[in-house]
């Protein structure tokens, strides 16, 4: 047995707060939202995809934001990205270097962390 690759990251959210789920990964992130399946749709939370990256935003009844873990997402301009965010009022932060990419992280609307990375060109 091998594992292939990750189909998605789930990410939790308190309830009720979809709209600015929406806010954040697709107007901010760029990324779409998808339709959850009927069964699924009544949790609550929402579903985001582009480019073989999915996210699933799941409403979690005793919500704690994820401050350690995270997802990180490969962005094509993490100036533009970050200019974005920050405009929105996100603020995105440096950490440690990390070989061949340049890299923030940023807390989306419920404090869950989130890493954006740039690869740098050879």
């Amino acid at each position: 047995m091998t594992v292939r690759r990750i189909d998605h990251v789930q990410l939790a959210m308190p309830a009720g707060q979809e709209e600015a789920a929406r806010a954040f990964y697709q107007g901010l992130l760029g990324l779409n939202e998808v339709e959850k399946p009927s069964h699924l749709a009544a949790r609550g939370g929402c579903w985001f995809e582009a480019d073989g990256v999915k996210v699933h935003l799941g409403v979690d009844p005793d919500f704690r934001p994820a401050k350690k873990a995270h997802p990180g997402f490969v962005v094509d301009d993490l100036s533009d990205v970050c200019a974005t965010l920050e405009a929105a009022g996100f603020r995105a932060v440096s950490d440690q270097p990390l070989d061949g990419y340049v890299r923030k992280y940023v807390n989306d609307p419920f404090g869950n962390r989130i890493e954006l990375m740039q690869v740098l060109a050879d």
